[in-house]
């Protein structure tokens, strides 16, 4: 009998979670297999079968376990059972439904047009009876704000009147009901939780603003994305710029690229960017090393291969080790403006927000341009306000002026070295 353990998965980690079981207890695994999903308070790991055998499981689903308790055992002397093996079968491809061939709720008018409504209100995969079709359409409902009650989910015509009369309703949702739900805090949010508190109350937080005219990056994006992503496989984003950008301000200050350790102040040679990742279980912070070192190819490779393993739980300790510097995008969710929390022990963290139009002055002309408005808190014990406010500028010039991403200097100013 094999015993499998909670592994060794940081120094200062001594308890994990056991959030999920992915083979059941008395079930044969294979080796290597993964056996469960383990959480401690920086990321999500796996377990896997060392040997081949009978599963034999031991904790349970949202126990807390030591490092080094049993999670499960392995039977490796039982036989691997015959016959369970299942033949892979191939979906035939339904045919394609030729243009031709519509239903008759398709063909409903669309209000005051006379032309076939294009049935975006009702997508193929929402059963509705032609009466309630024609409504939706004719009223331009969203099919699901309808709860149906119809055989196998169909859509009635009262259900869409009811659906009309009640706007705003969560559909199949119980009124006034005052019931409430207690969910167990996940160590990942216990430790977001924890971090957020320690950063507001052990630094000098401070937050200063400015904003940034859009227009150039965007033009860029929209003349060579399909160039981009076609040479290099992945989309261009705005990540890379904003990561090129930030790198070059923080050479140019390093004190915003700085921590306090005890009595001292340590400095870095090395950009190591922090994004901020909204994962299915909390806030993450993977890493990009070296950031200063990578061309926005690598960049926004990086970007996306972190960002995925986020939203998978897939993300290692070292992934999110370290960090001098953090870059979030709340941009991502429609936030105009906000005031980021610094993720300690860095000294200053970078906030994107939405890119909005607004009527701006420009050589005194009222002009409409992309803006974004961007926050830069820091810990005012390390960072004063020259050094931020300066590091902010700084980064709005390089947005501002994509060209000057290539060198970090005006071209026409080194050629003549001014």
């Amino acid at each position: 009998m094999i015993d499998i353990k909670v592994p060794t998965v940081g120094e200062s980690i001594s308890e994990v979670t056991l959030v999920k079981w992915m083979k059941k207890d008395g079930e044969y695994v294979n080796r290597d297999e993964v056996l469960a999903e383990l959480e401690s308070e920086k990321a999500t790991f796996e377990v896997n079968a060392e040997q081949a055998g009978l599963l034999k499981t031991v904790g349970k689903e949202g126990d807390t376990l030591k490092i080094g308790d049993l999670v499960a055992q392995i039977d490796e002397s039982a036989a691997k059972p015959q016959g369970n093996a299942q033949p892979e079968v191939k979906a035939e491809p339904k045919p394609e439904k030729k243009a031709e061939e519509k239903k008759p709720e398709e063909k409903v008018l669309a209000a005051g047009n006379g032309q076939p409504a294009q049935k975006a209100a009702v997508a193929e995969d929402i059963k509705a009876t032609p009466v309630a079709s024609a409504i939706i359409t004719e009223k331009g409902v969203d099919p699901k704000t309808i709860h149906p009650s119809g055989f196998q989910g169909r859509i009635m015509k009262s259900d869409v009147l009811e659906a009309l009369s009640h706007p705003g309703r969560v559909p199949g949702k119980e009124l006034f009901t005052r019931a409430d739900k207690r969910e167990k805090m996940s160590n990942l949010r216990k430790t977001v939780s924890r971090r957020l508190v320690e950063a507001k109350n052990t630094t000098a937080m401070l937050t200063t603003f400015n904003e940034v005219d859009m227009s150039k990056i965007m033009e860029i994006r929209a003349k060579y994305k399909d160039k981009f992503k076609e040479i290099h496989g992945v989309n261009l984003g705005f990540m890379s710029f904003f990561a090129k950008a930030c790198c070059f301000a923080l050479q140019d200050w390093p004190a915003v690229n700085a921590y306090i350790d005890g009595d001292s102040i340590i400095y870095h040679d090395y950009c190591d960017i922090s994004i901020a990742v909204s994962a299915p279980k909390g806030l993450v912070v993977p890493v990009i090393r070296n950031a200063e070192s990578l061309n926005m190819a690598e960049i926004e490779k990086k970007v996306l291969e972190l960002a995925t393993k986020a939203r998978e739980n897939k993300l290692s300790i070292e992934e999110m080790t370290g960090g001098t510097f953090t870059i979030t995008n709340g941009g991502v969710f429609g936030s105009l403006m906000s005031t980021p929390i610094i993720n300690i022990p860095q000294s200053a963290i970078l906030g994107m927000h939405k890119i909005q139009e607004r009527p701006v002055a420009l050589n005194g002309q009222v002009v409409i341009r992309p803006m974004m408005y961007v926050a830069l808190s820091y810990d005012h014990r390390i960072i004063d306000g020259r050094e931020s406010v300066s590091f902010l500028v700084r980064v709005k010039e390089l947005l501002e002026n994509p060209e000057l991403l290539l060198i970090g200097k005006d071209p026409v100013k080194t050629l003549l070295e001014l």
